[in-house]
């Protein structure tokens, strides 16, 4: 498995437009080989900004980077570049290659 992961400071005072954009946004995931969860997840607030990640887990980093190359990625971050605003600076990637995991 893979975990790809975005983390994004949002300027305070925004939050519930950077959520509302993500509840409501089509992703088109479920469409693409591979593809197995999302979350959002929102994290501390600081005096500038509010954290969050995106959190996907994909079957292997093939199928994320495919992912990112198709028709359905640029579908789903169509108007990104409009929400500028939003943050304090661009999104850090951070992928993962999963090498344990442990359910209940």
């Amino acid at each position: 498995m893979y975990i790809a992961m975005n983390r994004f400071k949002v300027v305070r005072g925004h939050e519930e437009e950077f959520e509302d954009v993500w509840k409501s946004r089509e992703r088109h995931l479920n469409t693409v080989p591979g593809y197995l969860e999302f979350n959002m997840l929102k994290g501390a607030v600081h005096e500038d900004h509010t954290l969050y990640a995106s959190h996907t887990v994909w079957d292997s980093e093939e199928n994320f980077i495919a992912w990112t190359r198709s028709e359905a990625f640029r579908a789903a971050h169509k108007g990104a570049g409009d929400r500028k605003h939003m943050y304090l600076e661009g999104p850090h990637f951070e992928g993962f290659e999963v090498i344990l995991t442990e359910k209940r």
